[in-house]
């Protein structure tokens, strides 16, 4: 059975222990705080971003290039990689998948590049996938159909104290941006063929994140076969811990992981965002 290699980019949120756990490797994104550039994973954190953009301070995100990812490609090939699984975040929302495909009909092996759809620890559970699959054997066709029904099977639902960050990196339409300014309401939002969107509006926060909650748990509790589970934050730890322990005991779990957004997607998403992600089993 050939050697299979699973990579993925560093908006999967995977942390250094869980990537070396797993066998998967990450390929950063750079973060541009100012007219300083950052490597997300190596000299930036999202305290940092959030600390940005509450002082107004000019914060974008940029892809690997197809060369970052030919570099990573042929060092599998050298380690002895006869094939490559490379997941990704959604391609609707960040060239990095085409960089990666630009730089798989390069490589000297053959390597498939898998669209998430997702983003965030969705994009990290469907790399995970395939690092399951590879390891129970399957040949380069099974693990990326791993990754692939992970992705499209997640759920993301996030809540954001407002939509002006991803309204500036256009990651929602200006009008979707109306929800929360106009009304004066708290947006929960989720992901759809690859895009966030507007999913329910509710009043107050308070009220947002029970909502938030109680669709997490209707939504794992659908799922035949079991699920996982994380809850993201970025700059409101306390609330995602709060939010986690209730979603902990209300699905009978011990606990459920919370971790903060990496760089990249909290200079979209902005300070107080929380979010759940379910993959089904």
């Amino acid at each position: 059975m050939p050697r299979i290699a699973v990579v993925t980019d560093s908006t999967s949120s995977l942390s250094p222990n869980d990537a070396l756990r797993e066998d998967i490797t990450v390929v950063p994104l750079q973060v541009i705080i100012g007219a300083d550039v950052f490597t997300e994973g190596h000299d930036v954190t999202a305290d940092m971003i959030a600390e940005a953009l509450a002082g107004f301070v000019p914060v974008s995100t940029s892809r690997p290039t197809p060369d970052d990812f030919l570099a990573v490609y042929e060092r599998l090939a050298a380690e002895g990689a006869e094939a490559i699984v490379s997941v990704h975040l959604s391609a609707r929302m960040s060239g990095t998948l085409d960089s990666a495909v630009l730089a798989s009909k390069q490589c000297s092996i053959p390597v498939t590049c898998i669209d998430s759809t997702q983003v965030g620890i969705a994009t990290g559970f469907a790399a995970g996938r395939a690092a399951q699959a590879r390891d129970a054997g399957e040949d380069a066709v099974g693990v990326a159909e791993a990754a692939r029904q992970a992705g499209e099977s997640s759920t993301a639902l996030l809540y954001v104290d407002t939509l002006e960050y991803l309204r500036r990196g256009g990651r929602v339409g200006a009008a979707a941006a109306l929800i929360g300014s106009a009304l004066a309401v708290k947006p929960l939002l989720t992901i759809t063929d690859g895009l966030v969107v507007p999913l329910e509006r509710v009043r107050t926060k308070a009220k947002a994140l029970a909502r938030l909650e109680a669709l997490a748990v209707e939504q794992a509790t659908s799922c035949e076969n079991g699920f996982d589970i994380g809850v993201q934050h970025l700059a409101s730890l306390p609330t995602a811990n709060a939010v986690a322990g209730r979603l902990a005991a209300t699905l009978d779990r011990e606990s459920i992981a919370v971790d903060e957004v990496g760089a990249a997607i909290g200079a979209h998403v902005g300070p107080g965002m929380i979010a759940v992600t379910i993959t089904p089993r």
